[in-house]
């Protein structure tokens, strides 16, 4: 009787399957929350986002305190230290705001792009160490 033994895949072979499954694990995300959670935060966004909530909250410290009648109850004078041309009135409730707002969009701004470039560095970390560990016994397959 005559065995018939199965001809063992080639290298190539191999590794086009290999690299057929990493691209298709990349096209379909797993789980679509998941993806979401990597995402880039936008950076004008967020820096708008922080920027208004921030030229707002500058607003009502000031401004509520106006209104009440209770301005030097809190030491507000010295947010001029800080913002070029504020003052403890109605103006520089405005002029506070206007600064706050810039100060804001900036921080939020910075935010986004640090959390941005430290997730890109992380993904691409760990890629590569996923594609070393699949490949790392591809020598003793020759």
């Amino acid at each position: 009787m005559h065995e018939v033994r199965p001809e063992a895949p080639s290298p190539s072979a191999d590794l086009r399957t290999h690299e057929r499954r990493i691209r298709e694990r990349r096209m379909i995300p797993q789980e679509p929350e998941l993806a979401l959670l990597f995402e880039p935060l936008h950076k004008r966004a967020l820096g708008l986002g922080v920027g208004f909530a921030a030229a707002l909250v500058m607003f009502l410290v000031t401004a509520v305190p106006l209104a009440t009648g209770t301005a030097d109850a809190l030491p507000l004078y010295l947010v001029a230290q800080y913002f070029n041309g504020y003052s403890v009135t109605w103006t520089g409730a405005l002029v506070g705001a206007a600064w706050a707002g810039f100060v804001g969009f900036v921080a939020g701004w910075f935010v986004a792009f640090c959390r941005n470039a430290v997730l890109g560095v992380r993904l691409v970390v760990l890629r590569a160490r996923a594609e070393y560990l699949q490949t790392r016994d591809f020598l003793d397959h020759i």
